[in-house]
């Protein structure tokens, strides 16, 4: 039998499950070590830490509610428009050809976090799938998380996904 070793994975099967929500942002110095990438007036873009795929996104409204159905009109119309944003500075930054998008509400679902809604924006690649899952469930990420968020950042502050 071969064995893939895979200690990042260790971190999060690990992980204490707290009380402390991951959306719930304070303060903005610590951004870069929550790969917070962007803070909006309503809304902001989160990399993933536990990603699908490289550059695997997250936008999520700053205020703690978990039914898309509550969010406030400047609410929705910002979480869709920085949805789109992702998508623009995912093709620019990381050439990706197809997108998965959407959210998992409630535990059933698969959402990890159930109380405060997210969502996923998951760039996709043409044979970007593979035995990998199906046989040792584990997904290959071919870029260390930090360079990610470095080249996303250096992208948002050039203007690549216009934000504002």
């Amino acid at each position: 039998m071969e064995r893939l070793w895979a200690p990042w994975r260790l971190e999060y099967v690990q992980a204490a499950r707290c009380d402390e929500c991951i959306f719930c942002l304070g303060d903005a110095g610590e951004d870069e070590a929550r790969l917070v990438l962007y803070r909006g007036a309503h809304c902001f873009i989160i990399m993933n830490r536990f990603p699908y795929s490289n550059g695997h996104l997250m936008v999520a409204p700053l205020r703690h509610v978990a039914d898309p159905g509550q969010l406030a009109g400047a609410e929705a119309a910002e979480l869709h428009r920085l949805t789109v944003r992702c998508r623009d500075l995912l093709l620019a930054v990381c050439a990706a050809q197809g997108f998965n998008i959407g959210m998992n509400l409630g535990a059933v679902a698969g959402a990890g976090v159930i109380d405060h809604l997210h969502q996923h924006i998951v760039p996709r690649w043409g044979g970007d799938t593979n035995f990998m899952p199906v046989l040792g469930d584990v997904r290959v990420i071919p870029q260390h998380l930090e360079e990610t968020y470095r080249q996303l950042r250096a992208a948002i502050a050039g203007g690549a996904a216009n934000l504002r």
